[in-house]
């Protein structure tokens, strides 16, 4: 049975992750502004951080929402996702600017707009799960 409380919950943090990195990406304009300066490589790892808790907090809807919820939202790979976290997480030396870069430009604001969608919603049964 799905918690909607909990699946709120994790939304909200997704969210908060989500507002962060808009923020800290403000001045970042291409990939190489990241490499610019020591205040720039430190935006570079505090957006990897909330990444990481973004991939993180993924991985926890996909087990309250018994592997049902990303199905409704293929638009966004969940799985890809889930995936950048764990190299975040155990292979941060293998980070790649460009990566982060192309993932925080195009992919947060299709993350962002299924978030919201689930926080907008959250008694419609065509966004949240029986």
């Amino acid at each position: 049975m799905l918690n909607n409380e909990l699946l709120i919950e994790i939304s909200k943090q997704i969210l908060s992750s989500i507002q962060t990195i808009e923020k800290r990406m403000k001045t970042i304009k291409a990939s190489e502004d990241f490499l610019k300066n020591d205040r720039n490589l430190e935006r570079l790892d505090s957006i990897c951080m909330q990444l990481v808790a973004l991939g993180e907090s993924i991985k926890n809807l996909d087990k309250v929402t018994n592997k049902l919820l990303f199905k409704k939202y293929p638009e966004f790979e969940w799985k890809k996702a889930m995936g950048m976290r764990d190299v975040l997480s155990h292979h941060y030396f293998d980070l790649n600017s460009d990566i982060v870069f192309d993932v925080c430009i195009n992919e947060i604001p299709k993350l962002k707009k299924i978030i919201k969608l689930i926080l907008d919603s959250p008694n419609n049964p065509t966004i949240i799960l029986p």
